[in-house]
């Protein structure tokens, strides 16, 4: 699975594929606080506010995923010539979308969802009321512009509402089909059969009213994988991938093919906000360099899953999804391929971090280094000795644990990103050939006791010690056991 992952998003950051997103374009707001007290003049928590930030929605948060992804994206819609739609344009232009499309209707409200957040709970959502409608010029206009789309480009619609494209508008579409890739993500999927849509993206309840029928039985994915060819029939479409929230997504290939499930993280509703937005866009994109339908669909959960681990609407970077896909075996990694990964981490702006030694037996010492190690910067790599350097430190009884139990332990912990394993006594080596930003050790070491230090100062990295954590030994931890055993002779 990593691998798939791992392949596809090489493929998007060389090929920077060509997107383009069409439909519904909403302002999110979250606006967020601390409640100590309820209101005299009606039973409501008093929210002190300490923050407001404002995210893309709709069609364009799955602009500006796509964006994130690393597409070339260009976004078609319409705003209200307000200041909502302005800071929309801005959100947009900051996260690399091309928004010469969007225009702005003049007297027009821009969509926009506000939601209030007291305590971290979310307390009430105000909707603006409305959606600008383009006028029968701009459509004109998107029909050429859709109409011109070349054969390797991709066309995502996001169609929430009537007033926004309209069925004049999808006939007009229909007459004139681009010859592009089309994914369409539409609450009412029926209206886009004429278009004939290369992969139609419909949630469960989509899927029932594009049926007229509830899915049967308890598992909905199985429901799902029967029904395919009455899905993919009703919508017009080659192809459809079926989100089910916390059950993952059913991809129905265009051949007839078997089903193939995702397996999604739960979370809860309220951090679900803008998942699908996500995964429609990491489909499209994942899909637009040549992904098989089954691994583009995994590779769009990788995504999703990915945005509702955090707060509030967020996109996945293409730099997020190594990291997230990995399970702890994979987090173990050759010093090569973790080079490569850490220049797409360094690409992004994030800090690394570089600690090693031999956590022969894990312990509490060990866990509060590690996470303070990671709490100095974005992405935690930990150098673990070989066997053979292990006994060279520590003596021929040394290690009790194998290398490999060693590093898929340290893997498995959250705050460590990459595990590497190396031969020689010092990671004098790897701190060569990784460069990370910081390079820390413990309390009990200072900088200039350090054989590295020399060679982090060559290449402008720094040297951190951290605190000392005493009581905790692994020589100790063996010298305890080994008295025990002795004892119970």
């Amino acid at each position: 699975m990593t691998e798939e992952v791992d392949a596809a998003a090489r493929r998007i950051r060389d090929a920077k594929p060509r997107v383009t997103v069409l439909g519904t374009c909403i302002l999110d707001r979250w606006t967020s606080g601390d409640v100590h007290r309820v209101s005299r003049e009606a039973p409501v928590p008093v929210i002190e506010m300490r923050k407001v930030q404002s995210t893309a929605g709709g069609a364009a948060n799955t602009a500006l995923n796509a964006a994130a992804l690393g597409a070339q994206v260009r976004l078609l819609g319409v705003v209200g010539d307000d200041a909502d739609g302005k800071r929309l344009r801005d959100v947009l232009r900051a996260g690399g979308v091309d928004v010469t499309g969007l225009v702005s209707a003049p007297g027009a409200t821009t969509i926009s969802k506000t939601r209030v957040i007291g305590n971290d709970q979310i307390l009430a959502r105000l909707d603006t009321a409305g959606v600008p409608r383009p006028s029968d010029a701009v459509v004109r206009r998107w029909v050429r512009t859709l109409g011109a789309l070349r054969r390797d480009d991709t066309l995502i619609v996001c169609d929430y509402s009537r007033e926004m494209l309209s069925d004049e508008f999808i006939a007009a579409l229909a007459a004139s089909r681009p010859r592009c890739r089309i994914i369409v993500d539409a609450h009412d999927l029926g209206r886009w059969r004429a278009v004939q849509p290369d992969i139609v993206t419909p949630s469960a309840e989509e899927v029932e009213r594009l049926l007229g029928d509830e899915l049967p039985g308890p598992d909905r994915a199985a429901a799902v994988g029967k029904l395919a060819g009455h899905i993919l029939h009703a919508a017009g479409a080659s192809s459809a991938v079926v989100t089910l929230d916390h059950d993952g997504a059913v991809s129905l290939p265009h051949d007839g093919g078997a089903p193939h499930r995702t397996v999604a993280h739960p979370a809860p509703e309220s951090q679900a906000t803008g998942a699908g937005d996500t995964f429609a866009a990491a489909l499209a994109v994942a899909g637009a360099v040549g992904t098989r339908l089954a691994e583009a669909a995994d590779f769009a959960q990788h995504a999703a899953d990915v945005v509702i681990a955090r707060t509030g609407t967020a996109v996945c970077r293409l730099g997020d999804l190594l990291p997230h896909a990995r399970s702890p075996q994979h987090g173990v990694v050759d010093d090569v391929s973790l080079r490569e990964r850490l220049d797409e981490e360094r690409s992004l702006g994030k800090t690394i971090v570089f600690t090693n030694g031999c956590f022969d037996i894990l312990h509490p010492g060990h866990t509060a280094y590690l996470e303070q190690a990671r709490a100095l910067g974005d992405v935690l790599v930990v150098g673990v000795n070989d066997d053979d350097s292990v006994r060279r430190l520590k003596g021929p009884e040394r290690p009790i644990n194998a290398v490999e139990d060693r590093a898929r332990v340290l893997a498995a912990l959250g705050c460590v990103d990459y595990v590497v394993v190396f031969s020689e006594d010092t990671p004098m080596r790897l701190l060569s050939l990784l460069r990370p930003h910081l390079y820390v050790k413990g309390g009990d070491y200072t900088p200039e006791m350090l054989d590295e230090t020399p060679v982090v100062d060559a290449y402008g990295g720094e040297v951190r010690t951290l605190g000392y954590f005493p009581g905790h030994s692994t020589t100790a931890l063996v010298d305890k056991l080994s008295h025990r055993v002795d004892g119970a002779g």
